[in-house]
């Protein structure tokens, strides 16, 4: 089993920026695709970004490229997720998610196995 601790949420201002982090314990997740997913009250959970394996194939959704940034330390059994410039609809609670398999369905939450219990980011305008 794995257990995923996110951390790092907050209140900012537009334009300003938040660094979360992810501290996995259990086993090692430097082999697995991590993951993080957000959720606004009302809608569904969205992919964020992914990290996929331990080679850094990373990717995005198309809203937050070019602002957030997902890395991880395998040392330390984390992972992040560097966001700057923030926008009002950056705002939801931020999940971080593990897949063993590395799966090509990376965007879809069903893939990941390990969630962790989220942090809520909110960003004023």
């Amino acid at each position: 089993q794995v257990q995923l601790v996110e951390s790092g949420g907050g209140l900012v201002q537009a334009g300003g920026s938040l660094r979360l982090s992810c501290a996995a314990s259990g086993r090692t997740v430097s082999t697995y695709s991590m993951a993080w997913f957000r959720q606004a009250p009302g809608k569904e959970r969205e992919f964020v970004a992914c990290l996929r394996w331990s080679v850094g194939h990373t990717h995005y959704a198309d809203s937050v490229k070019g602002r957030f940034t997902i890395s991880r330390d395998n040392a330390k059994n984390t992972v992040y997720l560097q966001m700057n410039s923030l926008k009002p609809e950056d705002t939801g609670v931020y999940y971080c998610a593990a897949d063993p398999t590395g799966s090509y369905s990376y965007t879809r939450p069903s893939e990941y196995d390990y969630w962790g219990q989220g942090t809520q980011v909110t960003v004023s305008s």
